[in-house]
């Protein structure tokens, strides 16, 4: 199969990198040249716009920020829709919400394309390694026609349902991870406030009930005050902004993303929105001093 990929960024990037490594034929094209540049160096055809890319393809990978990003790479002008021949698979790895991801699914069906939503939990690191953790919603059959590419950037595959529900799936996610950061950084905090190393709390508690791997990895990260951005916060508060509409629009009370996402968007507020969320601690720290 010949591989398209659109959205070259954290994840991205990794992503396609290990699919040329896999042998696959690789198309890309970026709304930021410079993020393709890598690529093209290790060879990599490059298109002028997603309709291109499109037409020399078997199967299009998009990997981009929010909603009307995908939609534009799709369906906009010189999107996806307009250079693909009918048979084409399109592989959404975006985090957007499921209701636009199924509309859209809808649209591109129309012209004979099948789209799998197959959003992702890993961050750059899974990426990287190819170990990520793939949610899929679609038909089984184009699923089984892809699955040999996502085996090469995932670990783990799971087919969750229909159209949408790979979307549905990494919204869990999304609430569960801020909620545990949410939960750390609130342990963390005691933790300093009782004079107890927080370090020795965390190697306490990594051998108990409360281990998890965000304990392991995010709690280090904020034991270290090492922010760099695995998972952007200002991209998880657009995740919990979609949890908090989809619970509204299906009459669900989620209280506590409710909170976790107040003091994500305070973190944006205070210009640290590119930092990763796991610096979500830094805002407890700071509302604990008054």
């Amino acid at each position: 199969m010949k591989v398209g990929y659109i959205g070259l960024g954290i994840m991205g990037r990794p992503m396609a990198a290990n699919l040329m490594k896999a042998s696959y034929w690789l198309c890309v094209w970026a709304r930021r040249p410079e993020s393709l540049e890598p690529l093209k160096a290790a060879g990599a055809t490059v298109a002028a716009s997603p309709a291109e890319l499109a037409g020399q393809v078997d199967v299009v990978f998009t990997n981009v920020s929010d909603t009307v990003d995908v939609e534009a790479v799709l369906l906009g002008e010189n999107g996806v829709i307009h250079g693909a021949r009918p048979g084409l698979i399109v592989v959404d790895h975006s985090t957007i919400a499921a209701g636009a991801s199924r509309r859209m699914a809808e649209k591109l069906a129309e012209q004979g394309i099948q789209m799998l939503d197959v959003p992702v939990s890993g961050g750059e690191q899974g990426a990287i390694d190819g170990t990520l953790t793939l949610m899929v919603g679609g038909e089984a059959e184009a699923l089984e026609k892809v699955r040999p590419l996502l085996e090469v950037v995932g670990g783990t595959i799971t087919h969750v349902g229909g159209p949408g529900a790979g979307q549905i799936a990494k919204t869990c996610n999304q609430m569960i991870v801020a909620q545990s950061l949410q939960a750390i950084g609130e342990a963390f905090t005691l933790a300093e406030a009782a004079d107890v190393d927080p370090a020795r709390v965390r190697e306490a508690l990594l051998g108990g009930f409360a281990y998890s791997r965000i304990l392991e990895v995010h709690g280090q990260r904020m034991l270290d005050r090492n922010y760099r951005p695995g998972f952007k916060a200002r991209l998880h508060r657009k995740d919990m902004g979609i949890a908090l509409q989809t619970a509204a629009e299906l009459g669900v009370a989620t209280p506590g993303s409710a909170v976790a996402t107040q003091f994500i968007n305070a973190l944006v507020g205070q210009d640290m929105g590119e930092l990763d969320s796991s610096a979500l601690v830094e805002m407890l720290r700071r509302f604990n001093k008054g």
